[in-house]
């Protein structure tokens, strides 16, 4: 029997990198949103022992290297299954996009383990476990809208904000996150995000207060590399986004419309004029609590 679990696509709203600290590790503070655009992870037992991932996508690893299969071999290994699974991973989400997407799969693969071996471990337990597969998984568990902090393990549940629609591009060039934080000098930076003031937009359900306050400091670095980022946030603002902004470390790029007719002809425009970048629309997903 298959088990079929939708993991989200997340972008970050607002990011932050307060400092680098002594271990190297950087201290954020980000809001985090997940998307109604999702992989499909289907999960099956087998009698035989072992872990298999097959995808529609080539531009993942489908061996141990792959989060899905850390994270089966995590819950697997603690809880000695004596079985085997399939994982089957139906890419939709851009990949090395700074969106989450194999953080994701890894934490629907972890959900899907729990069900099917009937582990009972709760979505906290799942949180802590998942921290080893990687620092954003406890919060693709999670879902929805937060506040995480220190190195991005402390997380802070809010409120949904209002409907929107959401334009994803991803331009055809791989970025390293790595190369990005180690480029970034976090500790003379002059200019921060306003995410206080975006959690209390949130609060108060005020789209425009959050839009206003979208900013990510690794453009800092990222923009000045690459700059088609710059461009494809200009494009989407002069298409009617009311903000538009780089997601993660790059180089996806988001716009946010309060007007859907806006968002239709933003997203046959950008089709055009980047065929060779991932185009998508969507919306913010927030699952019931």
């Amino acid at each position: 029997m298959s088990h079929i679990y939708k993991a989200h696509a997340k972008i970050n709203l607002g990011l932050d990198v307060i400092r680098r600290r002594e271990d190297g590790y950087h201290e954020v503070k980000m809001i985090m949103q997940t998307l109604s655009l999702h992989d499909v992870v289907t999960i099956e037992e087998t009698s035989e022992r072992g872990i298999v991932v097959t995808s529609n996508s080539g531009s993942i690893p489908c061996d141990e290297h792959n989060l899905a299969y850390k994270a089966a071999k995590l819950l697997m290994d603690e809880f000695s299954v004596d079985k085997g699974v399939r994982i089957n991973i139906e890419k939709n989400i851009p990949v090395a996009a700074g969106m989450a997407g194999g953080s994701t799969d890894a934490a629907a693969t972890m959900k899907g383990i729990n069900d099917i071996f009937n582990l009972g471990l709760s979505e906290e337990e799942l949180m802590k476990r998942s921290v080893k597969i990687g620092a954003d998984v406890p919060y693709c568990i999670m879902e929805g809208t937060a506040l995480s902090e220190g190195i991005g393990e402390v997380l802070t549940r809010l409120n949904c904000p209002p409907e929107c629609k959401v334009l994803i591009a991803k331009p055809p060039i791989d970025v390293s996150t790595k190369f990005v934080y180690e480029n970034l000098h976090a500790n003379s930076l002059t200019c921060h995000p306003d995410i206080d003031g975006m959690v209390d937009s949130i609060r108060n359900g005020d789209l425009k207060g959050i839009c206003d306050r979208m900013e990510n400091v690794l453009e800092t670095v990222t923009v000045k590399e690459y700059p088609i980022i710059e461009e494809i946030k200009s494009s989407m603002k002069n298409n009617g986004a009311v903000n538009s902004l780089m997601s993660g470390s790059g180089p996806t790029v988001f716009g946010i419309f309060d007007d859907e007719e806006k968002a239709d002809k933003a997203y046959k425009e950008l089709k055009e004029k980047y065929k060779t970048s991932q185009i998508h629309l969507t919306e913010l997903y927030n699952r019931e609590v």
